[in-house]
C-alpha cells in the first residue's frame, strides 16, 4: 500500500483532493496520467518562454496550475498561477527573473509524487504532446458524450464518470473539436464538455463555430473552466449554452450537468 503520510508532510492537500477524485484509487489513477503528461506540458512551457510567446505560456502554466490544484499541490499551483497572470499581462520580465524557482518547486514536488507512486526518480517521463496524443474513446452506450480539455486528467475522469453507459470522445484542444463534431452523425452526440482555455482555438472559438453553424439548435453544450471572473460568465452565458461548472469539480456536479444537458438533447 502507498504511504500517502509521504504527500502530507511534503504539503499535499490530499483531503481536500478526494473532495473531486473521491477515493485514494481514483486518486492513484488520475495521478498516473499526470505523470506521465507533466513532462511534455513543462516542455512546452519553456518553449513558449523561449519564443517569448506569453500569451500560450499563461496558457500552459494555467493547465499547470489547474493540475496541481486537482491533486492538492497548493504551493505550486500558487506558484503556476502566478506566471499565468504574469503572461497574460505579457510581463516576461517576471515569468524570466522567476522561472528557475518555479522549476526547482516542479522538480521537487513531481519527486514527491513519484516516490509515493513508487516510480524511479532518475526514470525519464515521456514527454507527449498535444499532437502526438490519439482521440481517447470507449465505444459503449447508446450515445456520445464529448469531453474538450487539454488537461488529460479532466478527460480521463469525466471518461471514467461514464465508462459503460457512453462512448467518451475526449480531445485536447478546440481545432480538434470542431472536426470531430463537424464529422461526427449529431443525433449520436448527447452533449458537450468544453474547457475555455486551450492553447490555439479556445473554447470561445469552437463557441462562436458553434453559433455560426447553428449547432447549438443540435448538439448541449456546457463549460468546465477555471475562469470564474463576471466577465468570463457573461461572455459565456451570451451563448445558449446548458450550464458552465467551475474547476475543481466533483463527480456528482458532471452528472447532475450531463443529465440536464441529456435531458434537453432529447426532449
Amino acid at each position: 500500500m502507498k504511504d500517502v503520510n509521504g504527500l502530507i508532510e511534503n504539503g499535499v492537500d490530499v483531503k481536500k483532493s478526494l473532495e473531486l477524485f473521491g477515493d485514494m484509487n481514483t486518486y492513484d489513477t488520475m495521478l498516473e496520467d499526470f505523470l506521465k503528461e507533466v513532462d511534455g506540458k513543462i516542455a512546452s512551457a519553456k518553449r513558449y518562454l523561449e519564443m517569448s510567446d506569453m500569451a500560450n505560456y499563461a496558457i500552459i502554466v494555467h493547465s499547470l496550475k489547474s493540475d496541481c490544484r486537482y491533486f492538492g499541490i497548493n504551493r505550486l499551483a500558487d506558484m503556476f498561477y502566478d506566471h499565468e497572470l504574469a503572461g497574460k499581462r505579457s510581463d516576461s520580465f517576471y515569468v524570466r527573473e522567476n522561472f528557475d524557482a518555479l522549476m526547482l518547486e516542479t522538480k521537487k514536488m513531481l519527486n514527491v509524487l513519484k516516490r509515493y507512486m513508487g516510480v524511479l526518480i532518475d526514470e525519464e517521463t515521456p514527454v507527449v504532446s498535444n499532437e502526438q496524443r490519439d482521440i481517447e474513446s470507449h465505444e459503449v452506450g447508446s450515445g456520445t458524450i464529448i469531453v474538450v480539455d487539454d488537461s488529460n486528467i479532466i478527460r480521463n475522469f469525466i471518461q471514467k464518470i461514464f465508462a459503460g453507459k457512453y462512448e467518451v470522445v475526449a480531445v485536447n484542444d478546440g481545432q480538434e473539436a470542431i472536426g470531430t463534431i463537424d464529422n461526427m452523425p449529431k443525433e449520436r452526440i448527447m452533449c458537450i464538455f468544453l474547457d475555455l482555455n486551450m492553447p490555439g482555438v479556445d473554447g470561445f472559438q469552437v463557441l462562436d463555430h458553434f453559433k455560426a453553424t447553428g449547432l447549438f439548435d443540435k448538439v448541449p453544450v456546457s463549460i468546465i473552466s477555471g475562469s470564474g471572473d463576471a466577465e468570463t460568465v457573461s461572455r459565456v452565458f451570451a451563448y445558449p449554452i446548458v450550464d458552465m461548472l467551475q474547476k475543481p469539480f466533483n463527480e456528482n456536479k458532471i452528472r447532475d450537468i450531463a443529465e440536464k444537458m441529456i435531458a434537453r438533447k432529447v426532449n
